[in-house]
């Protein structure tokens, strides 16, 4: 963290991501920490600026998590969203009390005063969520702005630098939200825009000669964006100290596992290790429908697999992965121990306990759109760049049920018709992630004169800025009709094709 970076302190929000990601639209760094983050860190690293985060607690409970009073001795400028702002009230005197009425949705606020805090702030739309309110503002604090429910939906102690928000100003349900995040950390806190992806690039370039120096590192390689770009990176770095082995284990998109050998050995990295698991992987899988046993399998085979190809590098010492920033801030969320398992992440936590490489991992601090930019920033080929995520178990969820070489030769084809069509329209770009789940019902059909009896296929595409919330692509009934045809048409195996409307929340982006 450096001095001329935000600190966004969370206390259990679902969108404290998605204030990072603003920030970082801005051109400033900044860095998400949980809430019980020592005093002495901040001191030692001093931000510029301190936003806390919303939460599911009230600040009245007796285990709420709060954090030092001596936070605001600091002379830092400090927002506080939803939670943070009743934490901010709680904390300096104010009073907070449960609502009668919760308040969820829609609403419009009105500026009732003058401040840099919202300038350029035109559209009043914002979104609450929140079961307190706030009955009484601390000593020095005016309200700049309210609503019919929330006479306290903006508060601000100018003189301090140290304002309050009920609504999210991070959620695209707020329109103009992203404004005045802008406003407190640019205009108030007075960060500079100057954090880039060529920046990035060269720290990180430096920071792994420096940590490498003369040892060899390995990575393992999907052919994803993510790994893809790690591995670049690292080679930019390093050369021929950079071992990338590629594990193949029959679950891959259509020619996929060529495709990847292909791009890796001409464009990349020196040393490049194909192994072909496809037998060994079918095997484990055999009989298995269960979701989550099908990623454990997948995942425990994996590591066992790519462990006995790296023992045969002498001198490795690190283990590169392509860890992102959404999933450490996961794995340390203040609600984790209290949270449900929804899906097990491929390459979080299974690694084995006895690993005796040290782990590389370059782009921790990004999310998925900057992980792209870096890669466009290396000149990774657009078409590794800009594909669609790609999940670790591959098509092994999505084949619900068990699943057999029949049923990924089935999917595999219709898969490839289904992005064809996609990519044909020139809407692949604009859209997050498109794929086809082949579904365990078989339903009846006619083919010619003749009585089929074969599989129903789901297709899903959506649209989103990080996977976190998605909504669905909307296409025009006659490209689907087209998709359709075409897959009934091609692909044996399948006489009905089906599309899924369902929004992330409530569903998952995956089906399995």
């Amino acid at each position: 963290m450096s001095h001329n970076s935000v600190l966004i302190i969370d206390f259990g929000s679902q969108v404290t991501q998605l204030i990072a990601r603003r920030i970082r639209e801005f051109g400033v760094f900044c860095e998400v920490k949980n809430f019980n983050i020592p005093l002495e860190e901040i001191k030692k690293n001093l931000p510029r600026a301190i936003i806390f985060s919303g939460g599911p607690s009230s600040v009245y409970e007796e285990n709420a998590p709060k954090i030092s009073p001596q936070i605001f001795d600091l002379n830092i400028p400090i927002l506080g969203i939803c939670y943070g702002e009743q934490l901010i009230c709680d904390m300096l005197g104010g009073k907070v009390e449960k609502s009668f009425e919760r308040e969820f949705g829609k609403a419009e606020i009105e500026i009732v005063k003058d401040s840099k805090f919202f300038k350029n702030f035109k559209n009043h739309q914002v979104w609450m969520s929140h079961g307190d309110h706030i009955s009484k503002i601390p000593q020095g604090f005016e309200v700049i702005a309210k609503t019919p429910k929330a006479p306290y939906a903006g508060i601000a102690n100018e003189e301090k630098k140290i304002y309050g928000v009920q609504f999210h100003p991070e959620v695209y349900h707020s329109i103009d939200g992203a404004k005045i995040l802008k406003n407190f950390v640019i205009e108030i806190a007075g960060c500079s825009p100057d954090w880039s992806m060529k920046n990035f690039k060269d720290e990180q370039i430096a920071d792994i000669k420096k940590i490498v120096g003369d040892k060899k590192v390995i990575c393992g390689l999907s052919g994803g964006v993510d790994s893809s770009v790690v591995a670049t990176l690292i080679n930019e770095a390093i050369g021929k100290q950079l071992t990338c082995i590629f594990v193949d284990h029959g679950l891959l998109r259509k020619n996929e596992g060529e495709q990847v050998k292909e791009i890796f050995t001409k464009n990349f990295v020196t040393n490049f290790i194909y192994c072909d698991a496809k037998k060994l992987f079918l095997d484990k899988l055999k009989g298995v429908s269960d979701p989550e046993q099908k990623r454990k399998i997948i995942g425990k085979t994996f590591i066992e697999v790519f462990d006995e190809e790296a023992s045969k590098i002498e001198g490795a010492e690190f283990l590169a992965q392509g860890t992102l920033y959404p999933d450490v801030i996961e794995s340390s969320h203040p609600n984790k121990g209290a949270s449900q398992t929804i899906k097990s992440h491929h390459n979080v936590g299974g690694l084995p306990e006895n690993m005796k490489l040290k782990l590389l991992e370059p782009v921790r601090m990004l999310f998925k759109d900057e992980v792209r930019a870096l890669g466009r920033e290396l000149g990774v080929p657009e078409i590794v760049v800009s594909r669609h995520p790609f999940p670790g178990p591959g098509l092994a969820i999505r084949i619900l049920g068990e699943i057999t070489e029949e049923k990924i030769k089935i999917l595999q084809e219709a898969d490839a018709v289904y992005i064809d069509e996609i990519k044909k329209a020139g809407l692949y770009d604009k859209i997050w992630q498109a794929f086809c789940a082949l579904l365990p019902v078989k339903t009846v059909g006619v083919m010619g004169d003749a009585r089929t009896y074969e599989y129903v296929l789901a297709l899903r595409a959506v649209t989103s800025v990080d996977g976190m919330t998605a909504e669905v692509y909307n296409f025009e009934s006659s490209f689907l009709c087209e998709v359709s045809n075409r897959i009934i048409n091609e692909v044996r195996g399948i006489n009905r094709v089906v599309y899924d409307y369902t929004s992330k929340p409530p569903g998952t982006i995956e089906w399995e």
